[in-house]
């Protein structure tokens, strides 16, 4: 499974979303930032899950949300985070970390839920709004490959990658490549069952079309 972004972090069902957001370093340059980091990603997913799609909906999302936060988080912050401020955040913060503390927290928050793992389902997606057609004529476009645990319905692992520079192929045996496969059941598309492709990224795992 991946590593957490801080050992020293208590991943148990007793610690909340805000303790493990904490143990994300910080990526942004120090001066000028007003909100801390744990905050905004806060806000984003809880602003993703109220159907935000674009950072001016997580502005609106704050903004609607200013007084309440504040008074739920025990935080006395004069204005809302900007969209200009989560597209920083976005671009400095340690995503894959963020990705791998949320995905130990929702773990955490399941009564034994790291050990019903035995079954893993593969799946790809296109980020709408991410193609564009280049000077040759092709489509180029920003692709998802998580994986999942069917029995939780929990994503334990994603990446992203462009399909001008990689493939799901590549994207999805790489993502394997940093996961503990032993005893797992991978259930993925045709695309990915070849012998060959799982030979340097199962570790002996079987594989399910």
């Amino acid at each position: 499974m991946p590593q957490s972004a801080s050992s020293s972090v208590d991943f148990s069902a007793d610690a909340d979303l805000i303790s493990f957001l904490k143990a994300i370093p910080d990526g942004r340059y120090r001066r000028g930032v007003r909100y801390p980091q744990w905050y905004l990603l806060l806000v984003a997913v809880l602003g993703i899950l109220s159907g935000c799609r674009s950072s001016r909906d997580l502005e609106a999302f704050a903004k609607r949300h200013h007084a309440v936060l504040n008074q739920a988080l025990g935080l006395n912050l004069k204005r809302w985070p900007t969209d200009a401020t989560f597209l920083y955040l976005f671009n400095k913060a340690h995503l894959q970390q963020f990705g791998e503390v949320l995905q130990a927290w929702m773990i955490s928050q399941i009564p034994d839920g790291a050990s019903d793992l035995d079954q893993l389902v593969c799946d790809g997606k296109t980020l709408r709004g991410s193609a564009i057609e280049t000077d040759e004529g092709h489509h180029r476009f920003v692709a998802q490959v998580t994986v999942y645990a069917r029995a939780l319905g929990v994503a334990l692992a994603q990446t992203s990658y462009d399909t001008h520079e990689s493939s799901e192929r590549a994207a999805l045996k790489e993502l394997l490549g940093t996961m503990d496969l032993e005893g797992k059941l991978i259930q993925a598309d045709a695309l990915h069952t070849s012998q060959d492709f799982f030979a340097g990224a199962s570790n002996g795992a079987p594989t399910s079309p």
